[in-house]
């Protein structure tokens, strides 16, 4: 066939993940697609895939796609006449202790609020299930039935059966030399062949797809690992209906292969390959060498999980690459520098059993121009550009392949790649005994340990050892007064004679505000959704200064400069490195801040929501009184080079105050029990201002047009079907974090988007949207009904609230 001159889509890439784009994006109506695979389709990872399919993830909506992936296999063949070797046989997940038993009676409370079908097992159970497995040490585990395990080759070989059916092009041995642009688009694909123009690029390149971006000016973090498996010798008392079965506390999994058993892990510390270091350029259905030194931890655990393999031999011992992201989620949608250019690649050892779902998104994504769901987790705009760079990407990912089926503990930290990204404070703390957190690759003090405690995180689905310290933090703020250092905030200038027009689109609150005022607002999509949460502080007439979060910073600068119509005369500069903030919180702040500084701090001269240039110690810092705490306070913008002296001067001061230092679980639990909301949890692409009691930050009042305020309105007159509640446990013992289940009347209407301990009122407390068949929701549907939260399958009595459970009158943060 020959090379077309030029398509609506260029998909390049002919792996199981390219092939299910093409196949979703034809069968969708878009017919003009092409895809381009270097060599043969699956020659790259797919080929060696152990070819599972599992349906439960950390999140609902990527247990949404993973099941929809499951489900399009099992009527593939069927659809397209192509056998795929699938087959639904379910799986088994076993545990051998307690921690292991509750993430998973977690994910099982999270799956079953759209009635995906598992069954807890105790241990006997899972040996009944599969009856080679030795249970000496377990505790239980999970069945899955409509889990299962298929034929990647035959699979990927009948998606691409189908995208050629519904008209779609898939062309072997083209190899794409680069992408093309123009004007900071994607336009077309240059190949050895010629060149194809086109409407959409869509790198699914897989371990190639790091080199191909960088061509472009397109980061895509990823990085090849070495991963084996092996395939014994014919085995009497393998039948072929076994579940596949995964032992994640031996980081082992295995499946049946026509008669014999297939064993793969994920060793804690991996062997990276390729990545800057280049791959061979006739790498086609290629292994690597073997290590068996190096698999052997693995290889001698399973065969005390198995006893039967110390009697089998090895038919087939297997190495080969496959792609890792730096923290184990895949890459999808477009690249925030490159409009049209799409990434669909980094799926961590996941690809056969994500490719349906993810495929189904991105075309969805690439057709109406936004994602169909909300994609944080793997929205490749949650990375910053410099997580492309080679050597950190080597690092990491010796440890990402591990955490596959490392545990998932609340708050969880990386070990490698860590230092890397630090604020000017960063040693003062480290002095004062921060425990640090990464976020976005800023290390933040998480918590702080005192005096003869180490601050190192364990961890826990309970209260950690470090509770304790965490508690103190929170209640020194709302009883006294706290430090945080928020040097990490994202600060966009955006300056110019349209920087008011622009914003006035693009913000759902009104900056026609004077200059020093703060205005909290939402950008919004043309749905209504809710794209970024934050704050913009007027400076000057044609100076905005936009403050946002830490792990947002990619995507909401993205957002910005695209809303900025090409004939505006504004400019728009990242200055997060130019200020550090340090934010002094608490009933206290005030007299502590008043011993620093001879401006008048009192409620009439510096009233809430007000910026102003102050001296303070010896420098001269913008003071904002705005808080995300739910206190008097303020956030202090200092430039870089006078951040330790204006630190020293407060904690000095401070010292007749009782100041404490304070992490970021302190200011979560905080603005957890005063409801406010954090964007990528409670508030997304797809909740509206109005659902989620934002509407009071909307300008809905005056006749200023603004994204997305026709849906506003619409909505507003209809009533709303589903709103954001505040929920407390009456029970004190049980942690909330995320996903939970809400019950009204013994009926799920919708599960807690956030959750945190409200150390202040008691016992842990959460946010979630709530609807029940279309009903309207409203304080009488809140204040009549029994709620319960589900944790880990056990239901708790909670109460639920529209308003704040902490000061719903604000006094504090205006006194």
């Amino acid at each position: 066939m020959s090379l077309p001159k030029q398509a609506q889509v260029v998909i390049i890439g002919g792996g199981v993940v390219g092939c299910s784009l093409a196949y979703h994006l034809a069968k969708m109506g878009q017919s003009d697609v092409v895809l381009l695979e270097r060599k043969q389709l699956t020659c790259g990872t797919t080929w060696h895939a152990a070819g599972l399919i599992g349906q439960l993830r950390s999140s609902l909506n990527m247990t949404l796609l993973a099941r929809y992936t499951a489900d399009l296999y099992y009527q593939l063949e069927e659809e397209t006449g192509q056998p795929t070797g699938i087959k639904q046989n379910g799986s088994v997940t076993v545990s051998t202790h307690d921690g292991r038993m509750e993430e998973l009676r977690r994910q099982m409370s999270t799956a079953r609020t759209f009635g995906l079908d598992i069954q807890e097992l105790r241990a006997e159970e899972a040996k009944e299930r599969w009856p080679l497995l030795n249970v000496d040490d377990a505790v239980g585990g999970i069945y899955i039935p409509g889990d299962g395990q298929g034929n990647p080759i035959d699979t990927t070989t009948a998606l691409a059966k189908g995208a050629r059916m519904y008209g779609a092009q898939l062309l072997e041995n083209v190899k794409v030399l680069n992408v093309l642009t123009e004007d900071d688009r994607a336009v077309g694909v240059e190949t050895e062949q010629g060149t194809i123009m086109a409407r959409h690029v869509v790198n699914c390149g897989g371990l190639w797809g790091w080199e191909l971006g960088r061509k472009s000016g397109v980061d895509i973090p990823l990085h090849g690992c070495e991963h084996f498996y092996i395939i014994t010798e014919d085995m009497a008392d393998v039948p072929s209906d076994l579940p596949v079965l995964r032992v994640p506390d031996d980081r082992t999994y295995y499946k049946e292969d026509t008669g014999k058993l297939l064993i793969g892990g994920f060793e804690y510390r991996s062997k990276p390959w390729g990545g800057a270091d280049g791959i061979p350029e006739d790498f086609c259905f290629d292994e690597l060498p073997e290590d068996m030194e190096h698999f052997m931890p693995i290889l001698e655990q399973a065969m005390q999980r198995v006893p039967a393999l110390q009697s089998v031999g090895i038919r087939k011992f297997f190495n080969g690459p496959e792609s890792f992201t730096p923290d184990n989620r895949y890459l999808l949608g477009e690249a925030p520098n490159l409009k049209n250019y799409y990434v669909s690649a980094g799926f961590n050892s996941t690809g056969f059993q994500s490719a349906g779902g993810a495929g189904k998104a991105l075309a969805e994504w690439i057709i109406n121009g936004h994602p169909p769901m909300d994609l944080w987790d793997v929205d490749i705009r949650r990375m910053a550009a410099f997580q492309a760079n080679p050597r950190y990407l080597k690092t990491r990912s010796t440890e990402s392949l591990g955490r596959l089926y490392g545990m998932h503990w609340p708050h969880l930290q990386a070990e490698t790649a860590r230092n890397i990204r630090k604020t000017p404070l960063h040693d003062r703390l480290a002095a004062q005994g921060a425990c640090f957190a990464e976020s976005a690759c800023w290390e933040r003090p998480g918590w702080f340990a005192p005096d003869g405690v180490k601050p190192e995180y364990d961890y826990s689905w309970g209260k950690a050892s470090w509770f304790p310290h965490w508690r103190d933090e929170h209640l020194a703020v709302r009883n006294n007064v706290g430090l945080f250092d928020q040097s990490s905030f994202a600060k966009f200038m955006v300056q110019g004679r349209d920087a008011e027009a622009v914003l006035q689109t693009i913000c759902a609150n009104n900056v026609d505000v004077p200059v020093g005022r703060i205005v909290y607002s939402q950008w919004l999509n043309e749905r209504g959704g809710i794209e970024a949460d934050l704050t913009v502080t007027r400076l000057a007439h044609d100076r905005y200064l936009v403050v946002t979060g830490t792990a947002v910073a990619t995507r909401d600068l993205t957002w910005l400069k695209r809303h900025i119509p090409g004939d505006a005369f504004v400019t728009v500069t990242d200055v997060t490195s130019g200020e550090a903030v340090l934010s002094v919180m608490g009933p206290n702040s005030r007299a502590l801040l008043q011993t620093l500084t001879d401006t008048d701090l009192g409620n009439e001269a510096f009233p809430f929501g007000t910026a102003r240039e102050i001296d303070l110690a010896m420098a001269r810092v913008r003071a904002h009184r705005i808080t995300y705490v739910g206190e008097l306070g303020w956030e202090l913008y200092i430039p870089t080079e006078f951040a330790t002296h204006v630190f020293d001067a407060i904690v000095e001061a401070g010292k007749a105050f009782d100041l404490k230092l304070c992490g970021t679980h302190a200011i979560d639990s905080l603005r957890s029990e005063k409801g406010y909301r954090h964007w990528g949890h409670d508030i997304a692409d797809e909740d509206t201002p109005l659902e989620a009691g934002l509407g009071f930050a909307c300008k809905l009042k005056t006749n200023i047009p603004f994204i997305g305020r026709e849906v506003l309105e619409r909505q507003k007159a209809d009533g709303l079907t589903r709103r954001l509640v505040q929920f407390q446990l009456e029970d004190t013992a049980p942690m909330l974090y995320h996903d939970e289940p809400i019950w009204r009347n013994g009926e799920i209407v919708g599960r807690l988007t956030s959750g945190s301990y409200g150390h202040s009122i008691g016992s842990a407390i959460g946010l979630g949207y709530v609807s029940q068949d279309g009903a309207i929701i409203d304080k009488a549907f809140v204040d009549d009904g029994t709620f319960e939260i589900e944790v880990a399958g056990q239901r708790f009595t909670a109460r639920a609230s529209l308003s704040p459970l902490y000061d719903p009158k604000s006094l504090r943060v205006k006194s």
